[in-house]
């Protein structure tokens, strides 16, 4: 009798270990705190540029038509759950959506993407020579690899290449040069300054009867979250930048 308690206690025991080791497993990722919101932020804030509506050519080869096509995207700021900078895509041939991230624990960017045949691939990699560098963990034997160039306010490239692991050069896949929908290519854009994250102001927000900007739906929404904070935020940023400039 003994030894059937003690074998049911010792299984009770087991399971109960077991299904605390399985909610662990399960549980989601701590939410960010605030200072890693903040921190994210102001390290997407260098791709404010790309915020709004873009028409693309695509390229499998610079220069040829062959494979060519055309399609449009869209860069809007996102803050339901953490800083994020999303990409959707309309006609694409190599990217349906995609979320751009800043990862603070491992100091470099993270974009997550949906292909248009509904699969997925996450990117990483870092922004430097003005570019922003992205590779995949090595997929189907290849090392996936996207960079981003800013050529002027109206002018970006996406280039997007692949890596066999080990070998030193890339093969292109294709190339996509947009240009900012409804501008031309003489002259950049000007504006107000977007409240929410110091971007080209595009849509009117207000609080308490004054008036200010914002450069994205994403970040309207933001605004209309707590318009308070923000406005006490770029009063404080311009009263520091004011006392920075001289006299």
């Amino acid at each position: 009798m003994r030894s059937v308690l003690a074998t049911c206690g010792f299984l009770l025991v087991v399971s109960i270990s077991l299904c605390s080791m399985g909610v662990q497993a399960d549980s989601p990722e701590p939410s960010k705190t605030e200072a890693e919101k903040s921190s994210a932020k102001d390290a997407l804030a260098k791709f404010n540029g790309w915020v709004g509506e873009w028409r693309g050519v695509g390229q499998p080869q610079r220069g040829s038509r062959r494979g060519a096509w055309l399609e449009s995207a869209e860069w809007v700021w996102d803050f339901e759950t953490e800083p994020a900078l999303v990409w959707n895509v309309e006609k694409g041939k190599l990217v349906e959506s995609a979320r751009l991230t800043w990862e603070p624990k491992m100091q470099s960017f993270a974009l997550t993407t949906t292909l248009p045949n509904e699969a997925k691939r996450t990117y990483t990699g870092q922004f430097a020579d003005d570019q922003l560098v992205m590779e995949s963990a090595v997929e189907n034997g290849l090392v996936y690899k996207v960079s981003f160039r800013m050529l002027n306010n109206k002018r970006m490239l996406a280039l997007f290449e692949t890596q066999k692991p080990g070998q030193s050069f890339t093969t292109r896949v294709a190339e996509v040069g947009y240009t900012r929908k409804g501008t031309r290519l003489a002259a950049g854009p000007s504006g107000p300054e977007c409240i929410v994250t110091g971007g080209l102001g595009t849509i009117k927000v207000s609080h308490q009867g004054e008036t200010y900007y914002v450069c994205c739906t994403g970040c309207k929404q933001a605004f209309d979250d707590d318009p308070a904070s923000f406005v006490d935020e770029y009063k404080r940023k311009r009263a520091e930048k004011a006392q920075r400039e001289p006299k």
